[in-house]
């Protein structure tokens, strides 16, 4: 397992580097995870290696909240300000990735199914 969180680091480690000299206007994990689902795609040795620590990840997922959390009631003022803003925001987004992911996923089982 330590070697798949070795790999997890050093993939969001490249996505950093990548956005970093490129200026790419990307988020460096998100670039990262990019980089890891081209490398999964390309090596299926590889899930082997990550699966296990993905796994934990997920299962502690909810740790990972904690300092967003923080950060919330921290600059609360802040957030306050501008609330009606965010709250559009959250709803504006939400509704529109719902039906956007809906259809990915149909998308993607017929896929599969076939």
């Amino acid at each position: 397992m330590l070697d798949g969180l070795l790999v997890l680091l050093l993939f969001q480690l490249l996505g950093e580097l990548l956005v970093h000299y490129t200026g790419l206007p990307l988020p460096g994990p998100v670039a990262g995870m990019i980089l890891l689902l081209c490398a999964l795609l390309f090596r299926q040795a590889w899930l082997e290696r990550v699966a296990p620590a993905a796994e934990m990840l997920l299962r502690h997922l909810t740790l990972l909240f904690f300092p967003v959390a923080v950060g919330v009631v921290m600059q609360w003022p802040r957030y306050a300000e501008h609330g009606l803003a965010l709250a559009a925001a959250v709803v504006g987004g939400t509704l529109i990735a719902l039906p956007l992911v809906a259809l990915l996923m149909q998308k993607l089982v017929g896929r599969t199914q076939r």
